[in-house]
């Protein structure tokens, strides 16, 4: 197997003009992310099925041409369990691919387990057993070796060939929609991310809609602070500290430095900022705060969601899609607040495929 080196504007335009027109491309990212906010782009893979592209970012300056590629409808790209590839794309260019299919989302839309890894998958369905050699790899550093560029070059060979036989199963059982659904799902959920992140915080779940509102301001300064740095979030504030300031909402220094959560430099640097969040939080009116996580399930709700688990997994194993794949756990108690009364919020990805093969038949068992 052999592959080419694209280290320079000329060759990356050149390897561009030479992709086959209307080509499946596969696609994979090679990056580093130990301490740093953004992922640090080091290689990109494309294989069109004649030939293995190695791109080296370190070594480009014209990008327009690859956001052209990555974007245009008449390219399927292909990536598989996508997610960090997604934010890789999203900070070095500007831009998410599309369209775009999953073979790690795909493969669970057609019977295969859950999420199946890329060794995995790659084994069972062309009996391929991949070389671990270059997993921790330094990246960044250069010229890279030839093992590095052989490790690279597999993640996308055998990546174009799995995605041919899910495209077939897809075609055969009439799911082809539904991968293209997924990918667009997929680009979703990477931009939704930005959307009140506060809530995804571990603990923020328990706290009162005053405490909420702490939490999101202290999540929005930490934020900017750690993209501004381009540092981990957690080398500003880890989630801990930012819980145990928005229960207690200190009002001294002497209060803040009792939670025990936040680190010294920290009280040292940010002490005054942290306590004037606290107090501006404070300050809000009721229709400033937002909204309260919704009350825990009543014994009755609780009954009926150990019902709708069971059955979306005996649902799950008639049409011949992996159950997590299907719905998560928070989709599921939806269902259950939705049936009791409670207002919800419909997700997105309720609709398309899963409101007809899904919603609509738990919706129905949970009347």
């Amino acid at each position: 197997m052999s592959w080419t080196l694209v280290e320079s504007d000329e060759a990356l335009a050149a390897a561009l003009q030479s992709l086959p027109a209307g080509a499946d491309i596969a696609i994979d990212t090679e990056f580093m992310r130990t301490s740093t906010f953004y992922p640090k782009i080091a290689l990109l893979q494309l294989f069109t099925g004649d030939q293995v592209y190695l791109i080296d970012p370190l070594a480009i300056t014209d990008l327009d041409g690859l956001r052209a590629m990555l974007t245009d409808p008449a390219h399927l790209k292909v990536l598989h369990s996508g997610s960090e590839d997604l934010e890789v794309f999203s900070h070095w260019l500007g831009i998410l691919p599309e369209p775009l299919v999953d073979t790690q989302r795909a493969a669970s839309l057609l019977g295969e387990a859950g999420g199946l890894g890329y060794r995995n998958i790659v084994e069972r369905f062309l009996g391929v057993e991949l070389d671990k050699g270059e997993t921790r790899s330094d990246w960044l550093r250069r010229p890279l070796s030839d093992s590095q560029c052989h490790y690279a070059a597999m993640d996308v060979l055998h990546l174009l060939p799995v995605w041919e036989i899910l495209k077939e199963r897809a075609v055969s059982a009439d799911r082809m929609p539904w991968l293209l659904e997924e990918g667009i799902e997929l680009r979703r959920a990477m931009e939704d991310r930005e959307h009140e992140p506060f809530r995804r915080v571990k603990g923020a779940g328990k706290l009162s809609a005053r405490q909420l509102a702490t939490l999101a301001q202290l999540v929005a300064w930490r934020e900017e602070r750690a993209r501004n740095a381009d540092k981990p979030r957690g080398w500003v504030l880890d989630d801990k500290a930012c819980v145990a300031i928005a229960r207690a909402m200190p009002g001294s220094q002497d209060a803040l430095a009792d939670l025990g959560a936040v680190p010294p430099s920290v009280l040292r640097k940010q002490g005054d900022v942290l306590l004037d969040i606290v107090e501006q939080s404070a300050k809000l009116t009721e229709d400033e705060l937002p909204a309260s996580f919704p009350s825990p399930l009543d014994e009755r709700q609780r009954g009926q969601l150990k019902m709708l688990k069971h059955s979306a997994r005996e649902h799950a194993a008639k049409i011949g899609v992996a159950p997590e794949m299907m719905l998560t756990a928070a989709d599921i108690e939806l269902l259950v607040r939705e049936q009791s009364g409670e207002t919800v919020k419909i997700p997105r990805r309720w609709a398309g495929w899963r409101q007809e093969m899904v919603i609509k038949p738990l919706r129905e068992l949970a009347a």
